[in-house]
């Protein structure tokens, strides 16, 4: 039915954009007894919507945005599922016209954090409270309770995190969702989730193939090793997936699906864009940065094929004992795991810094427990690890995570050995275990790349034994004496 007398300003929540994401969010509103008044540029997909699905609960069917923001009670709450970019700009642009001060604009795709600033920015000047909210879970996480990062004002959340919090996962009675901070820090803490997803990910893959590669392992025998590995401190979302993905057969060929599947990996863009905030912050996320560069490796199919067959130079012996090498890989997939999400946290802190939003850590954490494709059991560490010490400068030096590495490290060493020695690529553990050791480096060659920085461009150094604001040049082409800068 379309809005009419009965059905004005009787929705609670409103959705605009019905693809699967925007029909399972509606779907789950509807499920927790809102009226959802629906919204679509083609009318065909709300009626879809609500012949296949309207007995879950109270749908308002709306054709024009007139329609769908007379549906919504005071103050208005619309939520925006399109696509991200010119598309979400042009339904803001709709909704702005149609709605009145104090009324609530809520985007829930993957935007990019500088855009929902700008976005906030404009609908705030209008009169409306703008929120752009992360949300994570996939098509399932959107109807069975996804997690949810919502930014913009403060005083907007009073009346939209209720239901938000409502339809969220929830983990040990707490829901998946909370106030992450002004305008842009939602999206911009879903986009640094996604980017420990990419690491998370490679690191899991770099797994498979040191079993597969390293071992011999059949799909089938690896998926046991990761259902094992689910059962202790890897116990994860992704682990868990990864057993079912390699136990799968193909129908059409007999073989294990994972054996038929192009190795050629795609993405979105939210990794690409962790990574580039990350420089722009100066943050090193050398194990995101990896696992979007191998992506990226994996599609390069013309140097690939080019490359086929290069010299390998002699290659070392596979490892004898199977049973050993397994542990020692799922002690580095377990450091590097830890690495990926240091990194990550040291980008959100930096950023909460920059834009001054003033994010709590330990909220993420608790958060990401639930819904989201990067829940795990360890993230209980990290909540706790920021509860104790919300200035903790990076994950790897809290109590339980330094023993873990410290309980991994000699693992870790022989499997980046023993992956260089039989050829297998693993940018995701090596790196981590570099971005390790330059940490807990006393002295780093950064010495020698600042001498060599004053040589040829005077760009000056600092001395161990002088001020820190200090700094010095030696006259290089001169007489070599060094002189205050």
């Amino acid at each position: 039915m379309s809005s009419d007398e009965s059905t004005t300003g009787t929705a609670q929540i409103g959705v605009t954009g019905l693809a699967v994401m925007g029909s399972n969010i509606a779907r789950n509103f509807a499920r927790h007894g809102y009226t959802v008044a629906l919204h679509n540029r083609s009318v065909a997909k709300t009626d879809a919507l609500i012949e296949q699905h309207g007995h879950e609960g109270k749908f308002v069917r709306t054709e024009t945005m007139a329609e769908f923001a007379a549906a919504l009670e005071k103050p208005r709450r619309a939520l925006i599922m399109v696509k991200a970019g010119d598309p979400t700009d042009a339904v803001i642009d709709e909704l702005i016209a149609v709605f009145e001060p104090g009324d609530i604009i809520i985007d829930g795709g993957n935007s990019l954090y500088t855009d929902t600033i700008r976005r906030e920015k404009k609908v705030r000047e209008a009169g409306l409270h703008f929120v752009g909210a992360g949300i994570s879970g996939g098509e399932e996480g959107a109807l069975n309770g996804p997690s949810i990062m919502p930014g913009g004002p403060a005083e907007s959340y009073k009346s939209l995190g209720p239901l938000l919090e409502e339809i969220s996962a929830h983990v040990d009675g707490v829901p998946c969702c909370t106030h992450i901070g002004p305008d842009g820090a939602g999206h911009f803490v879903k986009m640094v989730h996604n980017g420990i997803e990419y690491s998370d990910m490679q690191l899991i893959g770099e797994a498979y193939q040191l079993l597969r590669d390293g071992l011999g392992k059949s799909a089938g025998e690896i998926a046991d090793v990761f259902a094992e590995w689910n059962t202790g401190d890897l116990d994860s979302y992704l682990i868990e997936i990864t057993a079912e993905v390699l136990r799968q057969t193909d129908a059409k060929t007999g073989k294990p699906l994972v054996d038929v599947i192009v190795d050629e990996a795609e993405q979105k863009g939210t990794g690409r864009w962790t990574v580039k905030s990350a420089l722009d912050l100066g943050v090193p996320v050398t194990g995101i940065a990896e696992a979007v560069f191998a992506r990226a490796l994996s599609g390069s199919v013309a140097q690939r094929r080019a490359t086929t067959g290069l010299a390998s130079g002699k290659l070392g012996e596979k490892p004898s004992d199977a049973e050993t090498f397994v542990e020692d890989v799922r002690q580095a997939l377990y450091a590097s795991k830890i690495i990926a999400y240091a990194q990550g946290f040291n980008q959100i802190q930096a950023g909460s810094a920059e834009y001054g939003w003033n994010i709590t850590p330990g909220d993420l954490a608790t958060i990401w427990r639930g819904g989201c494709i990067i829940r795990a059991k360890f993230l209980n560490r990290i909540k706790e690890a920021f509860d104790t010490n919300p200035e903790l400068p990076t994950l790897i030096v809290d109590p339980y995570f330094r023993t873990a590495i410290e309980t991994a490290v000699d693992s870790w060493r022989r499997v980046v050995v023993t992956a260089t020695q039989l050829g297998i690529p693993i940018p995701g553990f090596a790196s981590a275990l570099s971005y390790y050791d330059g940490l807990r480096q006393e002295r780093l060659p950064a010495a020698l790349t600042q001498g060599l920085r004053d040589y040829f461009g005077a760009h000056t150094y600092g001395r161990i034994d002088a001020d820190r604001s200090a700094r010095f040049h030696t006259l290089w082409s001169g007489d070599r004496t060094e002189i205050e800068a």
